[in-house]
């Protein structure tokens, strides 16, 4: 038998352990009361564990008219260059994330000034945030997740070396905005809906 749902973490949406006093917890896929989707279901309790898309975080970070890119060393596309970015953090602010991101791949040190784009990639179940972003100073390095990092002028971006399309998307959107600081932030091109 399962402890009741409300002795479960909900702020974090996790799952219930597999303990003897708590059952085996979600483990029925099945369309709950006034719900129009399958979710997994405790049989034993109730409790529904929704999984929502992945946030994703990350930002254009220039110095002077150089932006910043990092060569990924992890998987996918490992290798390839790519903005600062990754998942947002439970418990994170959204700008916070693109923070720590752009210092943890890069040890970059960003100002955010506005939100770039918000793209949505429904095959991945990902939202992604991108944020437009002064380097504090243009003293970067590799971190773990990257293989090397560099600030390219326009001219020299590696466009066929681009990790993944939502990259390219944010370097042309920041690039068409310029100078513009008051704007609506930009979103998947037309007809690039489900990519990446």
């Amino acid at each position: 038998m399962c402890a009741r749902p409300d002795a479960f973490n909900m702020s974090a949406m996790s799952l219930p352990p597999k303990t003897p006093s708590v059952g085996n917890g979600p483990r029925v896929e099945t369309i709950p009361e006034g719900d129009d989707r399958a979710r997994l279901m405790c049989p034993d309790c109730g409790f529904i564990h929704y999984e929502n898309p992945k946030m994703i975080v990350g930002a254009v970070a220039r110095w002077d008219d150089r932006i910043l890119l990092c060569r990924r060393a992890i998987a996918p596309r490992l290798g390839y260059w790519t903005l600062p970015a990754g998942y947002l953090e439970l418990n994170e602010a959204p700008e916070e994330g693109a923070r720590r991101e752009a210092w943890e791949e890069a040890y970059a040190k960003i100002e955010i000034t506005s939100l770039l784009a918000v793209y949505d990639i429904p095959r991945l179940s990902q939202v992604q945030l991108i944020y437009r972003a002064r380097l504090i100073d243009e003293s970067v390095k590799p971190g773990a997740e990257s293989q090397a990092v560099a600030l390219f002028e326009w001219g020299e971006i590696p466009w066929s070396e681009i990790a993944f399309p939502t990259v390219r998307w944010a370097l042309r959107h920041d690039r068409e905005l310029g100078d513009t600081e008051i704007f609506t932030p930009r979103t998947n091109p037309q007809g690039e809906t489900d990519l990446t």
